[in-house]
């Protein structure tokens, strides 16, 4: 069994705890306002674009739609209130299928026409119904809209968008910085970043090398492809040759930790029932992961490296 590193110290927990979040705060205070104003301009002009496609949405039918899939999650913006995807389902009665595709800029493969433009015309009519017309005064008043008025809507409906994505904008951004944090560890230590063939067994994994985002199979009976953040073959491989498995968290805020605390512990059964007990998963934590979480995770023998005390992967043989 390998030396646990933080699991089992409970009595540091929460000194770690107030470190971790105060990492976090400090990059979200550097990161956030740079990153949500790249996006915000981004998504102006996706927004421009579909009000454009739409005739300054006085076109709302399934032509349109079809044309331009990729609108929907700006017309969804669009209505006040604005629309999560399950509300705008619920209330059209719309196929939830069909509104996944055009949620991803694409139409069903072998839905018939007739049935598309169905259940198009259903999502145009809600839709249309719930416009926010004081966002758009031009419906009301029956004339083009204005430059200015077209630039003012465009910025109320971006501000919307970036804020339904405000959490994924950070946590991916998150994500990069703690691989890039892991890698830079890892390179200044002579390791090499390797990508491990696919069809190869992870015990002949080569020593001294490491990979990011690489897909791992589980199951016996119905094999799935898993996603592991970062795979490591020490220099010096254990006996049974498997590398150290990373999976790179951060949060920024204690209730969403504790909703996804299952999801490492699934993971870990699912390898544990390929590569056996002694599979090296650990999670490089930055941010709000309280004592609540971090029991769970010890409970369920996972341990963990925290992001302000990265020289601890040193204890995972590497």
């Amino acid at each position: 069994m390998a030396r646990r590193i933080n699991s089992n110290k409970p009595h540091l927990w929460k000194a770690d705890i107030a470190a971790s979040v105060d990492q976090f705060n400090q990059w979200f205070m550097r990161f956030a306002p740079e990153a949500f104003r790249s996006t915000r301009v981004k998504t102006t002009e996706q927004v421009k674009a579909a009000l454009v496609a739409t005739n300054d949405l006085r076109t709302l039918n399934p032509a349109t739609l079809k044309a331009n899939p990729g609108a929907l999650p700006t017309l969804r913006m669009c209505t006040a209130p604005p629309l999560a995807v399950d509300r705008l389902i619920g209330l059209a009665d719309a196929s939830k299928n069909l509104v996944g595709r055009l949620e991803k800029g694409k139409l069903p493969t072998k839905m018939q026409d007739v049935h598309l433009d169905k259940e198009l015309k259903k999502l145009c009519r809600i839709l249309s119904l719930l416009l926010d017309r004081d966002s758009f005064p031009w419906l009301d008043n029956r004339k083009d809209p204005s430059e200015h008025e077209r630039d003012r809507a465009s910025t109320i409906v971006a501000d919307r968008l970036c804020s339904a994505v405000a959490n994924p904008i950070v946590r991916n951004a998150q994500e990069q910085r703690q691989l890039a944090m892991i890698g830079d560890y890892l390179d200044k230590r002579g390791y090499r970043k390797q990508v491990h063939p696919a069809g190869n067994p992870l015990s002949e994994m080569e020593p001294g090398t490491y990979s990011f985002r690489m897909n791992l199979a589980v199951g016996k009976k119905v094999p799935v492809n898993i996603p592991v953040d970062v795979v490591i073959q020490p220099k010096k491989p254990r006996k049974d040759r498997l590398p150290v498995l990373i999976e790179a968290k951060s949060a920024g805020d204690f209730t969403n930790t504790n909703k996804r605390r299952k999801e490492e512990a699934t993971k870990v059964h699912q390898l544990q029932a390929i590569y056996g007990e002694n599979v090296q998963f650990v999670l490089f934590l930055c941010g709000y992961f309280g004592s609540d979480y971090l029991g769970y995770e010890a409970a369920e023998g996972i341990d963990w490296v925290w992001e302000h005390r990265i020289d601890d992967l040193a204890k995972l043989g590497l």
